[in-house]
């Protein structure tokens, strides 16, 4: 409930606006994904000063992500939007968003893609090829599938109210199979 309160307020916020595009709705998910999710001590204690949210590939949001992330904070670390070029600068993100420009090796980039990073994506499939949250389009509306075994493995908790607000949560471990 809490989460799909700071999502609609921050969603709204926008709405003040003309209708936001596909990549603002994106931009206030990634920044508030990272107030639901937690990584184990051991390895957030890697992660360096600032909570990072990272852009792989080619960034459609161009200056869209700097703007909601500015002067944000989450866990008390300065929040900031960082691109990277190869998987080996994602140790210090906390959350990758993978352009769909790497769709053509998207299983390699998963595979080394530093523990305790939550990826997102908006490439068709990408929670059932190993990515953690994929955003889809529904009705018009940008909504997100959530995978847990891959969160889970890579050390990640995410907290209920995030994925009471999901369209789909996969690997659910209370679900039958």
């Amino acid at each position: 409930m809490v989460f799909g309160w700071l999502l609609f307020t921050a969603v709204f916020s926008l709405a003040q606006q003309p209708k936001p595009s596909e990549y603002e709705v994106q931009a206030a998910y990634l920044y508030n994904f990272g107030k639901f999710v937690s990584t184990r001590a051991e390895i957030a204690a890697t992660k360096g000063g600032d909570f990072e949210i990272c852009i792989i590939g080619e960034d459609p949001f161009n200056t869209v992500l700097d703007a909601v992330v500015a002067g944000e904070t989450i866990e008390g670390k300065q929040v900031v939007a960082r691109r990277v070029s190869k998987p080996e600068d994602t140790v210090r993100c906390r959350i990758l968003y993978i352009s769909s420009s790497e769709e053509r090796g998207l299983d390699a980039l998963l595979r080394t893609v530093a523990a305790g990073v939550l990826t997102v994506s908006n490439i068709n499939g990408f929670s059932r090829r190993g990515g953690m949250i994929e955003f889809v389009l529904e009705a018009n509306r940008i909504r997100f599938v959530v995978d847990l075994k891959p969160i889970t493995d890579a050390g990640i908790t995410v907290s209920s109210d995030l994925l009471r607000v999901a369209l789909m949560v996969r690997g659910n471990p209370r679900s039958k199979p």
